[in-house]
């Protein structure tokens, strides 16, 4: 068995030996071919709980996810589903009575 052999596989074992733990992800990049902008965003989750994430397509502050309304008692399923609902505006129309009589400026045309 030549030396050099033995070299060049030892060197190969240990280069395909990677440790990937916690420290590795926040240390390296992200592997990609394309680098788009990130944004930095919260992600609110249906229990309330937040997720500081980094997101792609366009600036956002704050996405919230969607709950499952048929998991919610009654009472709270019926004041979320009034919440989505349209606000109707109250139209106030003023009446008034027009006495304006033209005919009192004919003087002043000259």
């Amino acid at each position: 068995m030549n030396i050099s052999s033995f070299l060049r596989t030892t060197q190969t074992a240990l280069s395909l030996r990677r440790s990937l733990n916690c420290w590795t992800a926040a240390i390296t990049k992200p592997h990609r071919k394309n680098y788009f902008n990130t944004y930095p965003t919260i992600l609110v989750l249906p229990d309330g709980s937040t997720i500081h994430i980094e997101y792609e397509y366009e600036p956002r502050k704050i996405i919230f996810l969607p709950i499952d309304l048929s998991a919610l008692a009654p009472e709270e399923r019926r004041i979320r589903l009034e919440k989505r609902r349209p606000v109707q505006k109250v139209k106030i129309v003023d009446e008034y009575q027009d006495d304006f009589d033209e005919t009192e400026f004919f003087d002043f045309k000259k």
